[in-house]
């Protein structure tokens, strides 16, 4: 057989081989409809931000299972989450790489970033979403670590890593400051990363208060304690007793008193220490629209510790 009877055949089932990554596309967005996000590969970007890594390492060339490679430094809006094509303008490129597999060209080895046992890809999309059609287990990679101490898995999603995080920094948080056995509460709890650092600045603000005017420093123990009887009890006490979580899908008392606390702290540095609880709690009202009896007293609260 000549080798231009070669290239049309190959050609052809690349064709072939396209249609039916799109139809199994299709099939997928129409399962997930309901859950989209269920069907995306994992942005790269995104899956940093929540993990902030600490360093990366080169670790060469090795064989990847494809099955872990679950999203994308670029294109992870160009292929669903087991790398299907999405649009049809893939298709040259995607034909492309089909064709160089079915005529044994070699290409070269994929780029990958890795965090845990999960893999990103840096350059070479279409070729994972070649060979992950093809029903290929493993394919030969350029391999950087990405250093965290976060547990990711393949079958995780973005909200299931927001999760992990979460349960780590609280992990972190309980052993630094003994919260449990100082303050008796196990429902210091967030929705979003980065909060429990939040948390503590505010416990060592208070403690940097309380030391004011006095010649031994006190432990931070009792810092805590003062904290959360002196400011967090009560705060957490009126978000609840005004069921103000409710129109908060989601969010969790924990996180209302992080986010009024911050509210409050930007009304002062733009306004002043001068403005009164009563501007404050109108300033909220006009751009939120609600609850203003509440935020009075929230600001009021405040107001009386100054």
């Amino acid at each position: 057989m000549s080798d231009d009877m070669n290239i049309k055949l190959a050609r052809s089932e690349a064709e072939n081989d396209f249609g039916r990554a799109r139809g199994k596309a299709l099939l997928s967005q129409l399962i997930h409809l309901l859950e989209p996000d269920q069907n995306d590969l994992l942005s790269l970007s995104d899956v940093t931000k929540i993990l902030k890594p600490t360093g990366e390492t080169y670790k060469g060339m090795q064989e990847v299972p494809i099955k872990q490679i679950m999203g994308s430094e670029g294109r992870y809006r160009d292929f669903t989450r087991y790398f299907l094509p999405r649009s049809e303008h893939l298709k040259n490129r995607w034909m492309s790489v089909d064709e160089a597999r079915l005529t044994d060209v070699i290409l070269p080895p994929i780029q990958l970033y890795e965090i845990g046992s999960v893999y990103f890809v840096r350059d070479g999309n279409h070729r994972v979403s070649v060979a992950k059609s093809q029903g290929m287990d493993y394919i030969d990679a350029e391999v950087t670590s990405l250093t965290s101490q976060i547990k990711v898995e393949p079958d995780m999603d973005l909200d299931e890593i927001k999760k992990a995080v979460i349960t780590y920094e609280k992990d972190i948080f309980y052993t630094r400051t003994h919260y449990l056995e100082v303050t008796g509460d196990k429902h210091l709890d967030f929705s979003i990363p980065g909060q429990y650092d939040v948390i503590y600045n505010h416990i060592l603000g208070h403690k940097y208060y309380l030391n004011q005017g006095v010649d031994e420093e006190l432990p931070f123990a009792t810092a805590l304690r003062s904290w959360f009887v002196s400011v967090y009890e009560p705060l957490i006490q009126i978000i609840h007793d005004e069921k103000l979580c409710s129109h908060f899908p989601g969010r969790t008392p924990s996180d209302l008193y992080v986010w009024m606390v911050k509210h409050w702290d930007n009304l002062k540095q733009k306004y002043g220490s001068s403005l009164s609880m009563e501007e404050a709690a109108e300033d909220f009202t006009e751009k939120h629209g609600k609850h203003r009896n509440i935020f009075s007293q929230l600001f009021n609260f405040f107001g009386r510790r100054k």
